[in-house]
């Protein structure tokens, strides 16, 4: 095995300048670029912590399964190399995105030559397990946080801009308004619309309420991220 590291190279951020951005005010938040920037994070989150997921859980059952015979170590030593660069990649988007800058840690250093002193250095590699560790505890998290941030920013936009498009609710669905509920029980059917004046006003400034909140929701979303991030993706 190669003791090279072109995927953790390919994603060095030592070569990026660093400059902190300051944090917008809370009435800036909702349009301000950092929070997308942070919104983007947990949205690519998703997919990225599922694909990463289902190698790290491929790479140990099928090394695992392997290890009665010779073939597993380096099956998990490959494991362990791309878990790296997965780190180095989460590392970048952490700084792209999350405005964070994480050190890299250093590299791996085989204490004797050959194929065999390259899988036994990624074996005793305690980042690349870090990196593994990181793939399969974020998996539910990104999850989590993927489906609470669009829930939020979607019912606060729709919400928030309900004024906007009552008019077409109202002159092409039976409806008066925007219906919240409709059940029935023994005393009959029950609806409810939003159709008066202040119903619309008061469903519009919820939603300006949650588009308010979105940023902190946010923040608090990847803030969980960025621990993770330095603490098992970092220089130790």
């Amino acid at each position: 095995m190669s003791t090279t590291q072109p995927s953790t190279a390919l994603f060095d951020t030592s070569q990026y300048p660093y400059r902190r951005r300051p944090a917008p005010s809370f009435l800036q938040a909702p349009f301000a670029g950092a929070t997308y920037r942070e919104l983007g994070f947990v949205l690519t989150a998703f997919p990225i912590a599922t694909a990463a997921f289902v190698l790290a859980i491929t790479g140990l059952s099928v090394g695992a399964g392997l290890l009665v015979t010779v073939v597993g170590l380096p099956v998990l030593g490959l494991l362990l190399a791309s878990a790296r660069g997965f780190g180095a990649m989460e590392r970048l988007r952490a700084r792209t995105l999350l405005d964070m800058d994480v050190p890299a840690p250093a590299p791996v250093r085989p204490s004797r030559p050959g194929f065999w002193g390259a899988v036994t250095a990624r074996l005793a590699d305690g980042t690349g397990w870090r990196a593994v560790i990181y793939q399969l505890v974020m998996f539910p998290y990104a999850v989590f946080a993927f489906v609470t941030a669009t829930v939020v920013l979607s019912v606060g936009w729709a919400a928030a801009l309900y004024p906007a498009y009552h008019w077409a609710i109202a002159r092409w669905t039976p409806w008066p308004g925007l219906q919240l509920f409709d059940f029935s029980n023994g005393s009959g059917e029950h609806r409810y619309y939003l159709s008066s004046p202040w119903q619309i006003a008061g469903f519009s400034a919820f939603g300006l309420l949650l588009v308010f909140l979105s940023p902190l929701l946010i923040r608090a979303l990847t803030s969980v991220h960025r621990l993770a991030v330095r603490v098992l993706l970092g220089a130790l």
